[in-house]
């Protein structure tokens, strides 16, 4: 139990050993399926940094629901994030300029190609890993957007 003790205490007093993961999304109507892809990040590293998108970035899909404060205070509330911010207005990578990530994690259904991600990264000065999280759960609510429809069908008109 001692060297148990004194490895976490070792650990903790050099900063500059922790790998940072940094994780990124929508997550509107925070499901099972965010849950299980932060855990997986969080297993990539030492600390989790979660960059919460703006819905003014969202051009991939439709906006979210959830206004974006209460979006970031949901994420933030999660045991397994260390950090989570809200992410840029206007330039995607200025906030990882400030995390300064080891690690990037990405979901298994995130539109993101790895290779032009990591050249995008390294054009800018990043030396970060970037990760797939295959991982996902498989449940009927498991989505945002299944969720919605849920809520349509059982109240829409």
């Amino acid at each position: 139990m001692r060297v148990f003790i004194k490895c976490l205490t070792l650990k903790a007093s050099i900063g500059d050993i922790l790998i940072k993961v940094l994780a990124t999304g929508t997550f509107d109507i925070l499901h099972p399926g965010h849950v299980l892809f932060l855990e997986k990040a969080r297993e990539l590293g030492d600390e989790l940094n979660v960059i919460v998108a703006r819905d003014s970035m969202i051009t991939h899909k439709p906006r979210p629901i959830v206004p974006d404060e209460q979006r970031l205070k949901m994420v933030q509330s999660l045991k397994v994030v260390d950090h989570a911010i809200l992410g840029s207005e206007s330039e995607m990578f200025e906030p990882i300029e400030k995390i300064q990530p080891d690690i990037i994690a990405l979901g298994y259904d995130q539109t993101f190609e790895i290779d032009i991600l990591k050249k995008e990264l390294q054009d800018r000065g990043f030396n970060s890993e970037v990760v797939r999280v295959k991982e996902s759960k498989t449940c009927p609510l498991c989505s945002s957007g299944r969720i919605i429809q849920r809520i349509l069908n059982r109240y829409g008109d």
